[in-house]
């Protein structure tokens, strides 16, 4: 039997979009608190009975969340256009070398809006 476990993180941090029209608003420089699910699927294990120990998730996931926490997200290497989409896949392309099973990253730029990443 499979499960998919969820653990979120977030982050603060500022950026602006150069590929919008001229007078877009989210040219300017401004800021967000992001959240980010990351989703891992996988069989339960008989023993432990998990698909993966959070405190592991979290040891995976954590120092790629220190990257972009607090961060001008232009200037991080990789995040020239950081739109919400282009920050899952960059969130996506370090997590899925060493997470098994990741199904995807969610990333809320605002409470009512958010970007799925799927491998």
């Amino acid at each position: 039997m499979n499960a998919e476990i969820i653990q979120e993180f977030t982050f603060e941090a500022g950026h602006f979009l150069p590929a919008v029209p001229e007078g877009h608003p989210c040219q300017r420089i401004h800021g967000h608190s992001y959240r980010v699910e990351v989703h891992v699927l996988g069989p339960i294990d008989p023993v432990t009975g998990w698909v993966l120990d959070f405190h592991d998730l979290e040891a995976a996931v954590q120092p790629v969340i220190d990257q972009l926490d607090h961060r001008m997200l232009n200037e991080v290497p990789g995040l020239p256009n950081p739109t919400a989409e282009c920050i899952g896949a960059w969130i996506w392309h370090r997590l899925q070398p060493v997470l098994p099973g990741l199904t995807s990253i969610v990333v809320w730029e605002t409470a009512t809006a958010r970007a799925v990443i799927r491998g």
